[in-house]
């Protein structure tokens, strides 16, 4: 697995951005509620992504992406939504992976078509495809890698390239990865974004999205998020600080149970398929190789038929059937209940999202203990 540019990242999570406290000396940042400050000492006027929590917030969030700079928003899709909104307008196309979280799916399906705003979605990998897909009126490529929920890998390399050779902006969700694990950045993807309330939130208890990328192109999407209003609390964020100082620790805490119960779950006789790039059978496991530092805490494995995958979920003990992601504690949830619910359900399973796919966040909790409620259930309910 890669290893450039990804030394530290535990430092960076625990000091960059803090803010200092002149009068008390506390270690830890200040919390500044307010949204009033003295204009006579500012030209610029305070509350929208400019506050002092959410400012050193981003800070923190640029070090770890290595960007220029960064925005905090009110939820991933506000990040999403904002962002993609601010670089297309009526008339102009933006080329999609095909595999992408239902509330991207959703909001392109719907909102975009208001707007005027074509699209299309294409596997990214496929250069043919995507060379096909290019139109005069494209300005945008939008992936997402690893993807939700089948964990696919895009060449984040090659589409960099299309999107220079082609004058386009690409942009991807970075949530499934986490800074620790991937830095698109740095093979030169434009911008990166966050839902802030998985990963780098980790504890279930904050909604937040973030974009990063250069000052010329932040500045764009900063000066739309003005007019759209997705902002965050002063608090949201300062929690947010405080998440993000244990982020490394967790994610390769989360890393090493994935793959380990990947692993087990691919040689259970109750599960069919098992979707994680770290698995040497997985279909662009070099090309992770190549782009990760870790291989993530996410996964999705297809039970057998035999089995009913509610009650599956049911019948476990520490597993919490929850439809979020990437807390401390292990989650799971069929996305064809939940994200990919809306999505019609010929289309989504010829996406290779069947009924009996369960995609599977995993937590902090000891390898031992999650694998044994994985079998215990399996045992329970196979065939």
């Amino acid at each position: 697995m890669s290893n450039n540019n990804n030394k530290n990242k535990s430092t960076k999570c625990v000091h960059s951005g803090n803010l200092v406290d002149e009068k008390y000396f506390g270690n830890i940042s200040p919390l500044y509620p307010s949204i009033t400050y003295d204009f006579i000492k500012s030209d610029v006027y305070p509350r929208y992504f400019n506050t002092p929590n959410q400012m050193g917030v981003c800070k923190k969030i640029s070090d770890l992406e290595n960007a220029e700079l960064s925005l905090l928003f009110g939820s991933g899709l506000g990040a999403i939504a904002t962002t993609m909104l601010s670089l297309l307008k009526q008339g102009d196309h933006v080329i999609l992976q095909d595999s992408l979280y239902g509330g991207t799916i959703n909001l392109v399906n719907t909102e975009f078509k208001k707007f005027g705003i074509e699209h299309s979605y294409v596997d990214v990998n496929d250069k043919k495809k995507l060379d096909s897909s290019l139109k005069k009126n494209s300005k945008v490529i939008y992936v997402e890698s690893p993807s939700n929920p089948l964990l696919n890998i895009v060449d984040l390399s090659s589409i960099s390239d299309f999107a220079k050779s082609n004058r386009l902006i690409s942009v991807i969700d970075n949530t499934f990865a986490s800074p620790i694990n991937q830095n698109p950045i740095d093979v030169g993807i434009d911008l990166v974004i966050h839902s802030a309330t998985k990963y780098l939130g980790g504890h279930s208890d904050i909604l937040a999205g973030s974009v990063s990328g250069s000052k010329e192109k932040i500045e764009v999407i900063k000066s739309s998020g003005l007019n759209f209003g997705s902002n965050i609390s002063e608090y949201t964020a300062w929690m947010l600080e405080r998440s993000i100082k244990t982020l490394k620790i967790r994610v390769n805490a989360q890393n090493d149970n994935a793959l380990n119960l990947a692993k087990f779950l691919s040689e259970h006789n109750f599960v069919s398929k098992v979707f994680y790039p770290g698995l040497e059978n997985h279909k662009n496991h070099d090309i992770a190789k190549i782009q990760m530092h870790g291989f993530g805490g996410m996964l999705s494995f297809e039970l057998n038929s035999s089995i009913d995958p509610i009650k599956f979920v049911s019948d476990l003990k520490i597993i919490k059937p929850t439809m979020s992601l990437a807390g401390v504690e292990s989650t799971i949830t069929s996305p064809a209940l939940s994200s990919h619910k809306k999505m019609d359900p010929d289309i989504r399973r010829g996406l290779g999202i069947s009924d009996n796919l369960l995609r599977f966040s995993v937590g902090i909790e000891d390898f031992e203990d999650l694998m044994l409620d994985l079998d215990n259930s399996l045992t329970k309910n196979g065939k």
